[in-house]
């Protein structure tokens, strides 16, 4: 076996809301056991069925300033007086381990996430059209249509943002969108900058006596 060094790839996606995140990432981690998913720590309080380090880490305001001041997060925002990021060390860790991490964040988040970790793999994801993203979030029955087009004026906003990503996949069949997102991670894993390539000519070597 070539020995080589891998360390792991952070993978960013983002998209409006009701694209369908979260589905693609469910199927995608069922498929890639080995890949992470990033857990984020809020000043929330946890609701019922959530546990700490499993679904968040709930941390209190002043903890959580405290690691702000510290530049201990990888990202961060406020959303409805709530404080949210992503803790940077565990992170780290893992792609030091050689252990690919998936995460699901805003545009806003991504642009901060990047701007620290230039390897970062930003994935956007959208949807195959603005009807059938309407339709989507009409499904949910959670907004008024007056929410709902301002979802879809947000969407049109963030979209033209989206450029600033490296790939984009347009989430039509979940299935066929895992498949894509999976050959992304299989082209980023054999880029030569991300393996210590000097290992890979050495592990050639082993046994060869010219």
């Amino acid at each position: 076996m070539i020995e080589c060094d891998k360390k792991g790839t952070l993978f960013v996606l983002s998209g409006p809301s009701g694209v369908g995140k979260n589905t693609l990432i469910d199927q995608f981690l069922k498929r890639n056991p080995d890949v992470h998913y990033s857990i984020s720590a809020t000043t929330r309080r946890p609701r019922k069925h959530e546990k700490d380090g499993s679904n968040y880490y709930f941390l209190t305001e002043e903890k959580f300033k405290a690691m702000l001041e510290r530049g201990e997060f990888l990202e961060w925002a406020e959303f409805c007086n709530n404080l949210y990021g992503t803790p940077l060390k565990p992170i780290e860790k893992m792609l030091n381990s050689g252990i690919d991490v998936v995460m699901d964040i805003e545009i806003q988040g991504a642009k901060q996430v990047k701007d620290k970790l230039k390897e970062a793999v930003l994935v956007f994801l959208i949807p195959p059209s603005l009807a059938e993203l309407k339709s989507r979030i009409q499904n949910r029955q959670t907004e008024t249509e007056q929410e709902i087009n301002a979802r879809l004026r947000q969407a049109l906003v963030e979209m033209d943002v989206g450029r600033m990503y490296d790939y984009y996949l347009v989430h039509d069949n979940t299935e066929n969108t895992v498949l894509e997102l999976e050959a992304i991670r299989q082209a980023e894993t054999q880029k030569i900058r991300r393996i210590n390539w000097d290992k890979v000519i050495d592990s050639l070597k082993e046994g060869f006596n010219a």
